[in-house]
């Protein structure tokens, strides 16, 4: 446990130092998330649907908004290396770590009550190429969103 949490500290100062730091870039006011940069390692519901690149589809629920958020967040506390950053009525930030190297992954859910959809970007913080592993994670929780 303790050579755990030295690990911890360590990739948690490295990151620091390289820009690790937290990166929430939703807009409250405007409902948007920032636009995904040129590079591959991040997906967007917001993105352009013709950047095929970046674009993913939002996940769509019919139960209420409180129902939904309580299913994501089970969803997502299933997942190893996570942590819930920010927990507010319509909006999560975590942030997930891969296994090996301890990169962080953003990202950002907002539950857009009126239209009964889930936002989300989900974006490296480190890098240019996630080798796709923002958009696989992103389709695992809508794949385990849909099963109830």
């Amino acid at each position: 446990m303790a050579v755990a949490n030295l690990l911890d500290n360590f990739w948690s100062s490295l990151e620091r130092g390289k820009g690790g730091n937290v990166r929430a870039t939703f807009d409250r006011a405007q409902k948007r998330f920032a636009p995904c940069p040129a590079t591959p390692n991040c997906v967007s519901t917001q993105a352009p649907v013709a950047d095929t690149e970046h674009y993913i589809e939002p996940i769509a629920y019919t139960d209420t908004l409180a129902n939904a958020r309580h299913h994501l967040l089970t969803v997502i506390r299933s997942i190893p290396r996570m942590t819930l950053v920010i927990d507010e009525p319509g909006y999560l930030h975590v942030e997930f770590r891969s296994r090996l190297m301890r990169f962080v992954d953003d990202v950002e859910f907002y539950l857009d009550d009126a239209a009964h959809l889930i936002h989300f970007r989900s974006a490296s913080r480190l890098g240019q190429s996630d080798l796709g592993v923002n958009r696989k994670r992103m389709e695992e929780i809508r794949q385990a969103f849909g099963k109830r």
